[in-house]
């Protein structure tokens, strides 16, 4: 058994397990989790090789479900309501399709995890650029480089800093160990890849717990030099968009909506994000 790192933030009423995006820790889910305590008992959860949770080889999704099971056990969690982030809005759905009954998984939100097959116009692109990143050690000023990043999305900096501790560790010359490093990120590629390949209504068919499938509403602003990263986002945007139009008319148990936020809504629009799952955890049937 391999538990992963949790901090439960308190609460009364029905569980809520919170999951992260590749990249960072559940830190992220910070302000969130400390609105959601009013209603729901709120835990939150490190991915594996992420924050402050052992790493896994390979790094599959089935694993991954495998542990954050064996964690909910041990923090006595035997039904929760999984919301992820991005991977994590990924592994959510895949965990309520692994725990098919309400022993596990009452239901699932995924807040903006979409993603593309390996053939998909530009992937490589993409895959290429996470690579080079995954594992650096980044230097001193890497916090102080955060929160810089995070004002451009009015997101405040003690936040900021505090979500980029907890996503990488610091090394004794100053340096900091970014997460997770390369070995993990080829094994989320495949796992990404395997899971975007037929497009989002392929990839949720079979999932019989209620959903809450949610989209970002604004895009990334652009970086220079990376303007290709636009025109592919906006595209693979617009394919996922046509999905999930089709899927809230045709899945009755499939719930759609959009967020007024970047991809960084979890640090970006706390209350927002609160709110949106909480309405949807209030709609399910008892």
């Amino acid at each position: 058994m391999t538990l992963l790192h949790a901090h439960d933030y308190g609460g009364d009423g029905p569980q809520l397990v919170l999951l992260h995006g590749y990249g960072r820790s559940l830190t992220d889910w910070a302000a969130s989790a400390a609105l959601l305590t009013a209603g729901y008992r709120v835990l939150a959860v490190d991915l594996p090789g992420h924050g402050r949770s052992p790493g896994i080889s390979p790094w599959t999704i089935p694993t991954a479900v495998r542990h954050i099971a064996d964690t909910l056990d041990a923090h006595g969690v035997p039904e929760a309501v999984v919301v992820g982030h991005s991977l994590g809005g990924l592994v959510a759905v895949e965990y309520a399709r692994a725990n098919p009954d309400r022993a596990r998984a009452r239901a699932a939100v995924n807040l903006d995890g979409f993603w593309w097959g390996r053939e998909y116009p530009g992937a490589e692109r993409v895959s290429a650029g996470m690579l080079a990143s995954a594992g650096a050690i980044a230097p001193p000023e890497y916090l102080e480089e955060q929160v810089t990043k995070c004002a451009r999305f009015a997101i405040p900096a003690d936040r900021a800093e505090a979500a980029a501790r907890a996503a990488a560790h610091p090394l004794p010359d100053g340096t900091w160990q970014t997460l997770p490093e390369r070995a993990a990120t080829l094994g989320i590629l495949d796992e990404l890849h395997r899971l975007g390949t037929h497009g989002v209504t392929t990839w949720v068919d079979g999932v019989d717990r209620p959903l809450l499938l949610v989209q970002a509403g604004r895009r990334l602003p652009t970086v220079p030099g990376l303007e290709w990263f636009d025109e592919f986002s906006a595209r693979f945007a617009r394919h996922v968009s046509d999905e999930l139009a089709e899927l809230s008319r045709t899945r009755p148990t499939i719930s759609v909506n959009r967020i007024d936020a970047t991809h960084l809504m979890t640090m970006e629009t706390p209350q927002a994000v609160a709110t949106l799952v909480a309405e949807f955890v209030r709609g399910l049937p008892d």
